[in-house]
């Protein structure tokens, strides 16, 4: 990578280790310093102090003076605040859009595009991909449900959802599956109209793919 001036440059850093964090590349509790990410984009270091700087405010790294950046874990009570919030806005928004036969149906069509994108991601094994459809299908539901202050809320969600969904299935490919078939089964219960069924489905889902257990 080139070294240009101005915002450029940290941009890219920035988008750089932002990716690298989100797949999990980047794992939580590991430091990384501005002279090894300036070294592998070929820039100078104000770029990369600019980027991880812009991280630290986002929450995703935590800086230490001459010693370089924390990749921020994600913290056990995280995890469950984010999965919480995703179960009750989709299972809100599911309950809504199944009374609506005309946006039920494109609601599938859209899941059913999804699903595919995320099948040919995990089948040419491309993580950011198979990270990105996942987010995008359970998007999908929590947009259907016509409330759009939920919805916009649901989005905030998404770059966590990213990581944690790629945490759990890095490396893992019978997991990356799993995901895909319980993705299957959650459209299926909203083709049948299946509202309870669907809210037991996404609760086991969520705690399944991210290791949660006990009863909810």
């Amino acid at each position: 990578m080139s070294d240009p001036s101005g915002a450029s440059a940290a941009d890219a850093v920035y988008r750089h280790v932002k990716d690298r964090v989100l797949t999990g590349e980047l794992e939580g509790g590991r430091m990384v310093s501005e002279g090894e990410v300036a070294a592998a984009l070929q820039v100078s270091r104000t770029p990369v102090r600019e980027a991880f700087l812009r991280l630290e405010v986002e929450g995703w790294l935590r800086l230490f003076p001459k010693r370089g950046a924390l990749v921020v874990p994600v913290a056990p009570h995280e995890v469950d605040e984010v999965l919480d919030a995703r179960a009750l806005v989709e299972a809100h928004a599911a309950a809504d859009v199944v009374h609506r036969p005309d946006d039920l149906a494109h609601l599938l069509a859209a899941l059913d595009a999804a699903i595919g994108c995320q099948q040919q991601a995990h089948d040419r094994g491309d993580l950011p991909g198979y990270t990105e459809a996942d987010a995008e299908f359970h998007q999908l539901v929590a947009d259907a449900g016509r409330n759009s202050l939920l919805a916009g809320f649901y989005r905030t969600l998404r770059e966590r959802q990213r990581r944690m969904t790629a945490q759990s299935v890095r490396g893992r490919s019978a997991a990356a599956g799993t995901v895909l078939d319980e993705h299957r089964r959650l459209r299926d219960l909203l083709a049948a109209r299946d509202v309870d069924a669907f809210a037991a489905a996404l609760h086991a889902h969520l705690d399944d793919t991210h290791g949660r257990g006990g009863p909810r």
